[in-house]
């Protein structure tokens, strides 16, 4: 049985993060932090501004090294595998940078080239534009769109080469509120096949579809648990980030 639990572990680990540490010049912004996301969670990453959030996505997506510890995105780790981490996860950042003068298509068709994908991407990126709705707007250059269809292009672009491991700062950023029930309704459909970290502000939003809740607050976690075990997040949420 030992066995059988092992491997069912082995199998369904996702993302590992051991003692990760981060300083800006004399600031420390992350302090050894370590957390474990597998298949099928979808988990929201709290903390206030300047809490280590977006620093710690960064770090796992690859974007920005960590001064010391470790990240395995999968079975790969990410400072001496990177491709094949990276290969494994996809990312929104904050600010979700795109090229403005291409059409959406052309640009999804762009980044599943970069992910090594081959041939014709006709029906996944039909697939991906149904699952984000972005079809009414798939006429037009992705500058010419509002806020809320590029954060949909940020994540289409997140999703199109179906990774294991998504990390979205801030991903209803820009939507309004049916935009954001949709946002949500895919991330929950999403979370069956995939592990999901995502930050965000809107402590209702992660309370009604999280499976976890991590806290970070100062660079250190302080909070790691079920969302089944949290009766009241914002009371929780003050307690730990305040003073």
């Amino acid at each position: 049985m030992f066995v059988l639990l092992f491997h069912v572990i082995l199998t369904t680990m996702v993302l590992k993060v051991c003692q990760v540490s981060k300083k800006y010049d004399s600031q420390q912004v992350l302090n050894s932090v370590s957390f474990t996301i597998g298949k099928g969670e979808i988990v929201g990453f709290l903390g206030p501004n300047g809490a280590g959030k977006s620093t710690t996505m960064k770090i796992i997506s690859g974007c920005l090294s960590a001064d010391e510890g470790t990240v395995h995105v999968g079975n790969h780790d990410l400072s001496k595998e990177p491709l094949k981490a990276k290969a494994l996860l996809g990312y929104l950042p904050e600010d979700n940078p795109l090229y403005g003068e291409m059409y959406i298509v052309e640009y999804l068709e762009y980044v599943a080239r970069l992910y090594g994908q081959k041939g014709s991407f006709k029906e996944k990126i039909n697939e991906t534009i149904a699952q984000t709705a972005l079809g009414p707007e798939i006429h037009k250059k992705i500058g010419q769109l509002s806020r809320g269809y590029r954060q949909r292009v940020g994540l289409a672009q997140a999703i199109i080469h179906t990774p294991d491991l998504l990390i979205l700062d801030e991903p209803a950023s820009g939507l309004d509120p049916n935009q954001i029930d949709e946002m949500n309704e895919l991330l929950v459909d999403l979370s069956k096949e995939k592990a999901i970290l995502f930050s965000s502000h809107t402590l209702s939003e992660v309370q009604a579809i999280c499976t976890r809740i991590i806290m970070i607050h100062r660079g250190n976690i302080m909070v790691d648990q079920p969302v089944e075990e949290i009766p009241d997040l914002q009371s929780l949420f003050k307690q730990k980030t305040l003073g």
